[in-house]
């Protein structure tokens, strides 16, 4: 099958709490490692990455997870170039939901980045670390 959008895998899957120490105690008792901790400005939330093997997830603290099944908010995937992927989604007949490439002062370098609304409702955030 043809790779059109360049996606290089799943980056993560974002998960909200409504108490990040508890969720990252959590994670970490299970294995996981602590890679990444910050804050993001924009949305007022505290953020970490865990990550066990290739698995990743970004736990984030906005005081509104859902505490039932499907509590997951969204997969990210890794793209190679985010722009050209940008242009490519831009043409589909896809709903974006974001106010287009946004960047977060994530990683060493930041991250790019843009969601779409899948067909259940679920959010699809593509990424670019830079």
């Amino acid at each position: 099958m043809e790779n059109k959008y360049g996606i290089v895998g799943v980056a993560h899957v974002g998960l909200p709490t409504n108490d990040l120490q508890k969720t990252v105690e959590f994670y970490k008792s299970l294995g996981f490692e602590v890679i990444m901790q910050s804050y993001n400005e924009k949305a007022g939330e505290k953020v970490a990455f865990l990550q066990i093997k290739n698995y990743c997830i970004e736990t984030f603290e906005n005081g509104q997870a859902a505490m039932s099944d499907g509590a997951y908010q969204h997969v990210a995937l890794d793209v190679e170039d985010i722009e050209s992927m940008y242009q490519k989604i831009c043409n589909e007949k896809y709903t974006i939901i974001t106010d287009g490439i946004e960047e977060l002062p994530f990683w060493e370098n930041g991250v790019k980045f843009f969601m779409i609304k899948g067909p259940n409702e679920e959010r699809i955030e593509f990424c670019q670390k830079l």
